[in-house]
């Protein structure tokens, strides 16, 4: 039986990072990865969408030509080369993951599923691996609902449509939340007819409703069709592809019939066959490993990071995960899941960027805050750019002067609001930011002004 300082089990975002720190630490590795490496965000997520969303943006520059003075003909979108630009960076960026761990010489790779067959030994294909050490890094998959007729219908994920070589007639979304309006408004923009169905009554509905409302409109804008407050959805084949039927306000239709469907409700753990009742190795009841404030499982020596743990489902966040595993083992510096600030960003266009807690929650907090909101119409760059849809705001504690949250959709904010969530970090007055002096033209100069006008929330 093969022994081994550690064992680290999927190749996304925290696994690779982690097994470099633990070689370069006189450590030896075993590497378990099933399929690609790389994990969800370099073969299914950030690294391919957001390569889709460029190509994206691009056709609707051209289809706005006219109005930046720009005469064009007709122009198509050529989807399999879009896909091809696509891929090529995917493969950047899985191959060189895949390359890090294959020639690090204190690091054996092994291709394969792995599941635990004791606390500390895990088998793949027909070795048996033991190590004191175990960090389990094996994201997660798209959720499938049992939608009645769910079986009997061809849908797709998030990652099935990226094989697709076609455009869509009308592509029906279920989900209005990150991935049904990322692919939502990137096919439209594509040339594919778009609806999406959300269950519930707006649009990203753990977002402030002004958010809500906001993207909705920056979607019908486009032509894109959202149902909202849809209930008791079913799918069943149709001569056109699929209808999907949905419980909906008076006076709307009951179907809607789409060439394709795009199932976009969540994500589901991927433990569901890694042996984990073997190990004695908790989950709680939707599969999500459970841990510690450090990412410590209920068993000594066996961690979890990443999407698996459920405390976090972003890139950032998993490489994060490392970061604090690898300071608490190597460096003996306690840093802790409970330190980092919420952050995110979805990547409609123009982008929502959130930190820190909502206009909700700060209402809920029984004392004196401060809110501060612009339209991104008071912003001179993006006024120049033409792209002046969305808002800033901004939520400070009335007494300590700290920025509590932010919401910021508009052109570059995705950008701009590092400078808050820095000063967040930092636990520094809001004024750090308020007295600075940004550039001009930028997105960020805005941020000041914002602070500036900081008014009671009543």
């Amino acid at each position: 039986m093969p022994t081994y300082d550690a064992i680290i089990i999927g190749a996304g975002q925290a696994g690779p990072s982690l097994a470099s720190r633990l070689t370069a630490a006189g450590k030896t590795v075993a590497f378990v990865e099933r399929h690609l490496f790389g994990g969800t965000c370099v073969n299914t997520g950030c690294t391919p969408t957001k390569a889709m969303v460029a190509s994206a943006y691009a056709a609707r520059e051209v289809q706005r030509a006219s109005e930046y003075g720009i005469t064009v003909g007709p122009f198509t979108v050529d989807i399999k080369a879009v896909n091809a630009r696509r891929d090529a960076i995917v493969a950047n960026s899985r191959n060189g993951v895949e390359k890090s761990l294959r020639t690090n010489p204190k690091v054996t790779v092994y291709d394969g599923t792995a599941s635990f067959e004791a606390p500390y030994k895990v088998r793949v294909g027909n070795d048996l691996l033991e190590a004191k050490q175990i960090f389990l890094n094996v994201g997660c998959r798209a959720s499938v609902p049992n939608f009645p007729g769910i079986h009997e219908v061809p849908y797709l994920t998030n990652t099935s449509l990226l094989a697709l070589d076609t455009i869509p007639k009308h592509l029906v979304i279920v989900g209005g939340s990150y991935i049904g309006i990322e692919f939502g408004q990137m096919y439209r923009r594509f040339g594919s007819e778009v609806t999406i169905i959300e269950r519930a009554k707006r649009l990203v509905f753990h977002e402030d409703e002004d958010v809500s409302a906001a993207v909705l409109d920056i979607l019908k804008r486009e032509g894109i069709e959202v149902r909202l407050d849809a209930e008791c959805i079913t799918l069943a084949p149709h001569a056109e592809g699929v209808s999907v039927g949905v419980t909906c306000p008076e006076g709307e239709e009951p179907t809607s019939v789409g060439s394709h469907v795009l199932l976009a409700v969540g994500r589901t753990p991927n433990t569901q066959d890694l042996g984990l009742d073997k190990a004695g190795i908790a989950t709680d009841d939707r599969g999500y490993i459970t841990v510690d404030d450090q990412l410590r499982t209920n068993v000594e020596g066996i961690y979890a990071m990443g999407d698996c743990n459920g405390r976090g489902a972003f890139t950032h966040t998993a490489y994060n995960d490392y970061e604090i595993v690898a300071a608490n083992l190597l460096d003996n510096d306690p840093r802790r899941v409970s330190d980092r600030i919420p952050c995110y960003a979805m990547y409609c266009d123009p982008p929502l960027a959130r930190i820190g807690i909502t206009e909700a929650d700060a209402r809920k907090l029984g004392r004196p805050i401060l809110i501060a909101t612009r339209p991104m119409t008071r912003v001179n760059r993006a006024l120049e750019k033409g792209e002046s849809l969305g808002f800033m705001k901004a939520l400070v504690d009335a007494e300590s002067k700290q920025i509590l949250g932010a919401s910021l959709l508009g052109v570059g904010c995705d950008e701009a609001i590092h400078c808050l969530l820095s000063t967040m970090y930092a636990k520094a007055p809001y004024t750090n930011i308020s007295r600075a002096v940004h550039i001009h033209p930028t997105v960020s100069e805005l941020i000041p002004t914002l602070l500036q006008s900081l008014k009671p929330l009543t």
